[in-house]
């Protein structure tokens, strides 16, 4: 058995200025790694308190990637790359995913994006042999009514997870990913803080509760460690056991 020491590695959370990503990001960073998280704004410094992010000890770089043209260009200064965590993500409510700007706008961030970091960092993790790790959603599982781009981004996300896992895997790369159901995060703040609307989707999940990043960041450390050497391909379902019903 293998401890999650990951001391002497460079980790790169793509997406960790918010939620799961800079939870995954400070997770890595307790377990010895230098981590560099990327964030849309100039500087961690443009996060106000409002935002509850955590940088302390973190290196950052700025890159948004809605915008295909500065993804292209951006170089995060590193030579040396051990893990890539691929947290980026978005969604937009009011049944605006149906209107094809925003549609298209969204399978950019989630999906688009996520081959795009992936292919421009390869060299680097096929050098250290390292690993990559995608978030995804349950919600590329489940018929998701009122949110088709994300849905349709997510499962994208997984299917992509198995298709780098099968060509990269003789590189040295390992690609595996998680979906995450309803985690405590900005993101999901539009039921979080509604009582009656929290109570209703609690009322389906197994277990009685939301998530925390913080538990979706430890099968984040787990995929990328030695105790996952011989998993390639595969998402992790972290959902407290919402589709199983």
């Amino acid at each position: 058995m293998t401890d999650l020491n990951f001391a002497g590695k460079q980790v790169l959370v793509v997406g960790g200025s918010s939620g799961i990503g800079n939870a995954t990001a400070r997770a890595f960073k307790a377990a010895g790694a230098d981590v560099m998280v990327t964030g849309t704004r100039a500087s961690p410094a443009e996060y106000g308190p409002e935002q509850a992010v955590d940088f302390e000890g973190l290196a950052y770089s700025r890159l948004d990637v809605s915008n295909s043209a500065m993804l292209a260009d951006w170089d995060p200064g590193l030579t040396r790359l051990d893990v890539m965590v691929l947290s980026q993500g978005s969604v937009e409510y009011g049944r605006r995913e149906f209107e094809p700007e925003t549609f298209r706008r969204i399978v950019e961030i989630n999906l688009n994006s996520q081959i795009d970091c992936a292919t421009k960092l390869k060299p680097l993790l096929s050098d250290s042999e390292g690993s990559i790790i995608t978030i995804s959603s349950v919600g590329g599982l489940r018929a998701t009514i009122a949110n088709p781009a994300y849905a349709a981004s997510k499962a994208g996300v997984i299917h992509l997870t198995r298709v780098l896992g099968a060509a990269w895997a003789r590189d040295g790369i390992r690609v595996n990913g998680i979906a995450p159901g309803l985690v405590e995060t900005k993101m999901i703040s539009v039921t979080s803080e509604n009582p009656e609307r929290l109570a209703a989707r609690v009322a389906g999940i197994p277990l009685r509760r939301i998530g925390q990043a913080d538990e979706i960041a430890s099968i984040a450390l787990f995929l990328a460690s030695p105790m996952a050497s011989y998993i390639v391909g595969h998402t992790i379902v972290a959902d407290g056991g919402r589709t199983l019903n």
